[in-house]
């Protein structure tokens, strides 16, 4: 929240989440239900948020599993699973999977709420495995820490080594020593440890810290560790051995309901799910890896207990789309730094509990999450993995054992994400700051402050959406008291950056520009060339803010103004635009730009269809632009439509 977000009292928080309560009644008692309700219906919004308070519960359990036990009570009818059922698992076999065909994904009309990274359905052919019949136990696991396995750099990739040597980690963050090391937390956090020294404690040299509870070790609970631990431990049983893929996954579940048959097709509207797994709270804790029945093929735990850790990194499914309520839900996870974490745990409920359910999370992040082993029996080439790959990425760390990863990497399905590339700052430089007799942020200030200007507004407070290396943002700085830059780019925002603080940033000339007329280029020693970008004169830099956002956050309001430049590179143009009447003060205008191949059909929808041409401001080239004012609202947003020259978008 800008590093120094003040939170507002008690008596603040309760009124607003009165004012919560009355428009969420009003919607609903206002807004006919027609069924089904579909992704455009205001009803999936009610959804969106039940299911996002579901992700809430479950991940703030794992914060407070990581509290001193002391700060912790354990609630009221709170049921912990049994430590031990039937015979103990002693053994954990491999069991083969028949090469098939899966089909990942949920259908965009089956009748319940899903999260955008769920749809559309993505076909996958799984190559011959085998996988443990068991998730991964805590004495499995056991001895891989007596082992030092932790301590053992070689059985590590880079990055698993640089958060163990971080964490200072000798055992999983839930186990307990009486050692008084710092595994538990580790860090900044060493000093509130789970691990205490001189507890004088006759039992084993670890216990087990639940959600609430501190115990015995329970060795046949799944072990719960983050993808790092459960990679070193592959790595340790042997160079074969590894985690599944997404698509095994599915290849090792239960034949499958076909999607047609609607809800029956999905595991959480199983009245006998208590029964099958330990879903929806049914406990609260893992059980032993044993306790559940095994399905068809012979696995224990496909769902449910712990979430299970796979190779893949996370990615929109090909041809998936952001929702226009939360267009930053998933899309900044595609960036190859996610892996996905399949099959819920025993706290899932809801859409997380459901068989179409795919999350991630950072590798090094805790969840209620163990793995289970498997091993190809086919040609390793074939392994049905996807890899992102991410433009802002040189180096793509991959810990498998592929003879061609450039066939397993996938583009980021987050188009902002791929201009995060040293080429594009540099090009964006060079249009932002060199090309200035056709500089399009000049032209956009002067449409900005003429529209302003024509409907008697007062510009004291500005928003530039989507500023790239910031040439706008200070373009409007010389007119206006107060300009916020915000950008999803990180390479394009500490450009601007650079330039704020140094008032100058010297780049390389795109290749390309290199063939542009020479007085435009100032030439170095160098094979190529270099160019000096620099603050533009009579700006005022103590009025700018630059801040990187996915989205424009509940932080910003207010705005006089806002320039949205940058819709040719969202995720999703709707998102970007109904939030900008949002943030606008009542006399406030929004410009807007850069709208690619949306037509005016396309934008009616959304700002109403009261578009009505106006004139041409006299700049360079000249821009048509549209201007609406919708009734009993006195701020007006002004279309720049195309330049007079090229007929292209701007």
């Amino acid at each position: 929240m800008g590093g120094s977000y003040q939170w507002p009292s008690l008596e603040d928080v309760v009124q607003f989440r009165l004012k919560v309560r009355n428009v969420i009644r009003k919607v609903i008692e206002a807004t006919p239900l027609e069924l089904p309700v579909t992704q455009d219906s205001k009803w999936w919004g009610l959804f969106m948020g039940f299911e996002h308070e579901r992700i809430h519960i479950e991940t703030s359990s794992v914060l407070i599993r990581q509290l001193p036990i002391s700060m912790v009570r354990k609630p009221a009818d709170w049921v912990s699973g049994p430590v031990t059922f039937g015979e103990s698992p002693m053994k954990n076999p491999f069991i083969p999977v028949e090469a098939t065909e899966v089909l990942m994904g949920k259908p965009r009309d089956f009748p319940s709420y899903g999260w955008d990274n769920e749809y559309p359905q993505l076909h996958s052919s799984v190559p011959s495995f085998e996988a443990s019949k068991f998730l991964i136990t805590n004495r499995e696991f056991l001895g891989f820490v007596e082992s030092k396995g932790y301590e053992n750099e070689k059985l590590w990739s880079k990055e698993g080594w640089k958060w163990r040597t971080f964490r200072q980690a000798i055992h999983p963050t839930f186990w307990v020593c009486d050692k008084g090391c710092v595994s538990g937390c580790g860090g900044v956090l060493a000093g509130y440890s789970h691990c205490k020294a001189d507890q004088n404690q006759n039992v084993s040299t670890y216990r087990y810290r639940s959600f609430c509870e501190e115990t015995a070790i329970p060795w046949e609970w799944p072990v719960e560790v983050n993808y790092h631990e459960a990679k070193a431990y592959a790595a340790w049983k042997g160079s074969d051995y590894r985690l599944l893929t997404e698509a095994e996954h599915n290849a090792l579940r239960d034949r499958q309901v076909p999607v047609s048959k609607g809800i029956e097709s999905d595991l959480i509207y199983d009245k006998e799910l208590h029964k099958k797994c330990n879903l929806n709270l049914v406990f609260g804790t893992s059980t032993p890896v044993n306790m559940y029945p095994a399905n068809e093929k012979g696995f224990h735990d496909v769902f449910g207990n712990v979430w299970q850790w796979v190779e893949d990194h996370f990615n929109g499914l090909p041809g998936s789309e952001t929702h226009y309520l939360y267009d930053d839900f998933s899309s900044p996870t595609y960036d190859g730094n996610h892996n996905v974490i399949l099959g819920g745990s025993w706290i899932s409920t809801g859409d997380e509990a459901s068989r179409f359910a795919r999350y991630a999370f950072r590798r090094h992040f805790f969840q209620h999450a163990g793995f289970r082993l498997a091993r190809s029996t086919s040609s390793i080439q074939e392994l049905p993995v996807r890899l992102v790959r991410n433009p802002a990425q040189q180096d793509h760390e991959v810990t498998l054992p592929l003879d061609d990863i450039n066939k397993k990497l996938v583009l980021t399905t987050n188009k902002q994400l791929h201009m995060e590339t040293q080429i594009n700052a540099e090009e964006r430089l060079f249009e932002e700051y060199v090309l200035d007799e056709i500089n399009l942020s000049t032209s956009l200030r002067k449409i900005c402050m003429a529209a302003a200007k024509r409907h008697g507004s007062k510009v004291a407070n500005a928003l530039d959406v989507g500023c790239g290396c910031g040439r706008l943002t200070f373009e409007l700085s010389r007119e206006v008291e107060h300009v916020i830059g915000l950008e999803y780019c990180d390479v394009y925002l500490k450009s601007a950056e650079e330039l704020l603080s140094k008032k100058q940033k010297l780049f390389y000339c795109p290749k390309d520009d290199c063939r542009r007329p020479a007085k435009r280029l100032k030439r170095s020693s160098h094979d190529g060339c270099t160019i000096t970008a620099k603050l533009p004169t009579d700006t005022n830099p103590s009025r700018i803010t630059l801040k990187q956002f996915t989205w424009i956050p509940n932080e910003l309001s207010g705005f006089d103004l806002v320039v949205h430049h940058c819709l040719d590179r969202v995720q999703n143009k709707k998102a970007w635009l109904i939030r900008l009447w949002e943030i606008l003060t009542p006399s406030g205008i929004a410009v807007i730009s850069g709208l690619g191949d949306w037509t005016r059909q396309k934008l009616e929808p959304i700002i109403g269809d009261k578009l009505r041409y106006l004139d041409t401001i006299p700049v360079h080239y000249g821009y048509d632009y549209w201007l609406t004012e919708p009734d009993k609202e006195t701020w007006v947003t002004v279309w720049c439509l195309k330049t007079r020259e090229s007929g292209q978008s701007i």
